[in-house]
């Protein structure tokens, strides 16, 4: 074997190996790209159950909002980050207000509240399907709390997270799906 083929053998090779090299990198990033869709739910790369499920209340996105930034939205709202800039809050007044004795004996209060929800509209026909259930349950929350506490912010803002939680589980009995993003207070009166 001479000295001239042995170089032409080893360029051979190492093109052959940077050949090898790129093609693995193509396969790795477009396996990227294509796993990244497939976990957002866009295009054929992937659908989340919930998109094709019809009896599953819907986010509702706001008018004008592109596509890919809903479907992107979407997906942060299933780690539970719903983007109010997306999405269109729907608020709802539940009626009457809600009077009880707070722990203790003593002490009563009179509320009234409200629920905002960026789901479609089957989230507020489920709560008026289930309002005798919710006033329920909101109830149970208001007669145990501590009446000293209530009269802080802190102990508002607690008591608005604890009727948000027990509206949300009636509804999820019910229903299957809460879908309640806040509670507001409409009145608040305690004594």
């Amino acid at each position: 074997m001479s000295d001239s083929e042995a170089p032409a053998a080893k360029k051979k090779g190492g093109k052959l190996k940077k050949l090898l090299i790129l093609l693995v990198g193509l396969v790795v990033i477009g396996g990227g790209v294509a796993g990244g869709l497939f976990a957002m739910g866009i295009g054929p790369f992937g659908q989340h159950a919930a998109d094709e499920d019809p009896s599953v209340p819907q986010l509702v996105v706001r008018d004008g909002m592109s596509s890919t930034i809903a479907a992107i939205a979407r997906e942060r709202a299933r780690r539970g980050q719903i983007d109010p800039r997306v999405f269109k809050a729907t608020y709802v007044p539940l009626e009457g207000n809600f009077t009880s004795n707070l722990g203790g004996g003593s002490a009563f209060a009179q509320i009234g509240i409200g629920v905002s929800t960026y789901y479609d509209q089957r989230v507020v026909e489920n709560l008026h399907t289930h309002e005798m259930a919710i006033r329920s349950a909101v109830l149970m929350v208001l007669s145990q709390q501590d009446p000293v506490a209530l009269t802080s912010l802190q102990g508002k803002e607690r008591l608005r997270q604890e009727l948000k939680n027990a509206i949300n589980s009636t509804l999820t009995i019910r229903e299957g799906f809460g879908g309640i993003d806040d509670v507001y207070f409409t009145s608040f009166v305690t004594q």
